[in-house]
Order: structure tokens, then C-alpha cells, then sequence
């Protein structure tokens, strides 16, 4: 019986690892020899966070959904599955945008004015968002203040057409709300370890 668990297991991995792609076996395997070698000077750590990035970079450019959590008036936390308006293959639109934002990993949101994520933003603008994958394990949460995006010209430029079904006047549609997060720092797992990336305050 143990056997037959071990080779499953076994089974299992390899199953996983024919489902990561190219780019995600070099990501791993850069961040891995890192992870295992004992930085020995600064340019060293500079290159493990520039490793850690890109792989955060991927997942904001792939996953989907994303989950963002917020605080209610009572403490508790309350996460929900959003757009992932940094996925790449979904968005192709906002690739442009979202360009400049590579260090900063600014992140937008689509909501509508009278959800009750807009109520918790009210009292308490700290959330947290993440973004996983699921076969790989890796995974980044990003935290900090968000905002709620007041410019029309940035509503209009990241307008889906669409999105009309969930906001019936259009991108100025007094219950289409875009909100805006610079994240003060990021948290996740690399498939081998833990990090912190400290992002400090961007805007």
C-alpha cells in the first residue's frame, strides 16, 4: 500500500510539472539557485529581488481570477474573486497601460459604486490582493491603501465595452467605480520558500 501511494505521488508531480511552462520551469529554476546559495554581497540580494519580481510579474500577467480582501466595520476580512485586469491574454487592451507599472506593480479594479467592498473601502482603505497559481504553488499578496480613481480619462481608457451588461451607462456610469492600489509590499511563496519584496509608497 505504501508503494502504491509513493508512486502516486510521484505520479502526480510529474503531471504537474508537464503543465508548467517553459517560462515558469526557467523562473523556478533561477529562483531556486538563489533561494540555496547565501547572498555574499548586495548585488547579490539585488539580483534575488530582481528574480523574485519577474516572478511575481508572471503571475500578475497570467492568473486568473485575482482575490481582493477588505476589512467591514466589524474587523473581519472579506475576500472576493475580481478581474485580473493584468492578465495579459484577457486584457490585451491594457498591456500598454500598464507598461509604465512594472516596478511599482500598480493594480486597477472594476466595481460597482454600491458594493459592499466600496462601503469597507470607506472605512478602512487597507486590503490585501492575491494571485496564485494553482499547479505551481507559487503565489504573491500584495497589500497597502487603495483609492478611488476619480479621472474620467483613465475610467474611459480602461473601458470594455463589454462590461456594459454590469454597468448600464457606460464607463461613466455613476455606479462603475475603478479603484487603484500602489502596493506598500509583497508576500508570497516561491514553490521552495517564503519572501518579502518591502515596495514602499509609490504614488
Amino acid at each position: 500500500m505504501r508503494i502504491v501511494q509513493v508512486f502516486s505521488s510521484v505520479h502526480l508531480v510529474w503531471k504537474i510539472r508537464r503543465q508548467i511552462s517553459k517560462t515558469e520551469r526557467y523562473i523556478v529554476r533561477n529562483l531556486t539557485i538563489r533561494m540555496r546559495t547565501k547572498p555574499l554581497c548586495k548585488s547579490c540580494c539585488v539580483m534575488e529581488d530582481k528574480k523574485l519580481k519577474e516572478m511575481c510579474l508572471h503571475l500578475l500577467e497570467n492568473c486568473w481570477p485575482v482575490y481582493v480582501t477588505t476589512v467591514d466595520d466589524k474587523g473581519f476580512p472579506q475576500t472576493r474573486a475580481m478581474f485580473n485586469l493584468r492578465n495579459a491574454e484577457r486584457f490585451p487592451k491594457l498591456i500598454p497601460f500598464f507598461e509604465n507599472h512594472k516596478d511599482d506593480f500598480m493594480l486597477l479594479f472594476t466595481t460597482n459604486t454600491s458594493s459592499t467592498k466600496i462601503e469597507n473601502i470607506k472605512s478602512n482603505k487597507a486590503v490585501s490582493v492575491y494571485y496564485c497559481n494553482p499547479d505551481t504553488w507559487w503565489g504573491v499578496m500584495f497589500s497597502g491603501l487603495i483609492e478611488v480613481v476619480e479621472d474620467l480619462d483613465i475610467k474611459k481608457s480602461i473601458w470594455h465595452s463589454e462590461w456594459i451588461k454590469y454597468y448600464l451607462a457606460g464607463f461613466d456610469d455613476p455606479d462603475h467605480t475603478v479603484l487603484q492600489l500602489f502596493p506598500n509590499v509583497a508576500r508570497g511563496w516561491t514553490g521552495n520558500s517564503t519572501f518579502k519584496l518591502e515596495l514602499g509608497d509609490k504614488k
